[in-house]
């Protein structure tokens, strides 16, 4: 009967997607937003999107997140900074401080470029 019960909350902590957070999924989701900035029409578009960047990098309790906005990453993890390992998390934060530049660029020709590199920084 233990046993039993063992095996039942092994396989409920592995399928609870907040347990299962899967950063690969959160960063290939920024990545995409990334994209979707470079390629907008609009500077509010292109400011939005590189906020789901930093939404979907920091997670719900980044000092950068706006709920506002909305969080593409919501359903995949805690953000991919916090759901990395220790040794990774440098990388995804320096990643996140550009993505802050480019939010910040007044020149919305600049803030496109700096999400197409930003792209291929989260690849």
């Amino acid at each position: 009967m233990f046993r039993s019960l063992r095996i039942i909350a092994i396989l409920c902590l592995t399928a609870s997607p907040a347990l299962a957070a899967d950063n690969g999924k959160e960063l290939a989701t920024a990545a995409a937003h990334a994209g979707m900035a470079a390629g907008a029409e609009s500077p509010q578009m292109v400011r939005t999107h590189l906020q789901h960047v930093l939404n979907c990098l920091e997670g719900p309790k980044g000092a950068d997140y706006a709920e506002v906005l909305g969080n593409p990453c919501a359903s995949q993890g805690a953000g991919a900074i916090p759901d990395s390992p220790a040794d990774g998390r440098k990388k995804l934060e320096d990643a996140a401080a550009f993505a802050k530049r480019a939010l910040a660029e007044q020149n919305i020709d600049k803030a496109k470029q700096m999400a197409s590199e930003l792209q291929s920084q989260l690849r």
